[in-house]
């Protein structure tokens, strides 16, 4: 990367995975995928009781831009999703991780939108809540084709997920 992240950046990563690491937020686990960087998190999210994902263990990665906090870091599951509000290529569309501002298409408040104050934590907690919905955002869907089976299938939709759930738990443990 070009530009040099400063150390207020990197300290306030450090408090972050301290604080999460001495408090865990229930349904995670968040560690550096290399202890020289501070700036990729691997974290492990646990498939919310009560929900289609229940019993699933899902790795995930977080990447933090050097502009951090001013701009929200990147979240992308690694273990295959099956969401409207997950690309296929598993990264995670919640507006807590937009850029801060206006929404130019109108869907989400700027309130609504990455803050500075944000933590890892209330992302964490914004993406868990995104799995323990039972109606998914359907109005600017990540995955059409996952929105288009929740509204046509639904039974066909939590089927493909429950799959993916016991997968991810059998990976979890090989």
């Amino acid at each position: 990367m070009s530009s040099t992240p400063s150390n207020s950046n990197t300290l306030l990563l450090r408090r972050q995975l301290t604080e999460l690491t001495k408090h865990p937020v229930e349904g995670f686990s968040a560690g550096l995928v290399d202890e020289n960087n501070l700036y990729e998190w691997e974290i492990l999210v646990i498939g919310p009781p009560d929900t289609l994902y229940e019993g699933g263990f899902f790795k995930a990665r977080l990447t933090f831009p050097p502009e951090f906090p001013l701009l929200p870091p990147k979240m992308r599951f690694i273990t295959q999703m099956w969401h409207p509000n997950i690309y296929p290529d598993g990264v995670v569309c919640v507006s807590i991780l937009h850029a801060p501002g206006d929404d130019q298409y109108g869907y989400e408040d700027a309130g609504e939108r990455w803050m500075p104050v944000h933590t890892v934590e209330s992302i964490l907690i914004s993406v868990i809540s995104l799995l323990s919905s039972d109606t998914p955002n359907l109005d600017s869907p990540a995955n059409v084709d996952a929105a288009k089976e929740v509204r046509t299938d639904p039974e066909g939709y939590k089927k493909k997920v429950r799959r993916l759930v016991r997968r991810s738990a059998e990976e979890a443990f090989d």
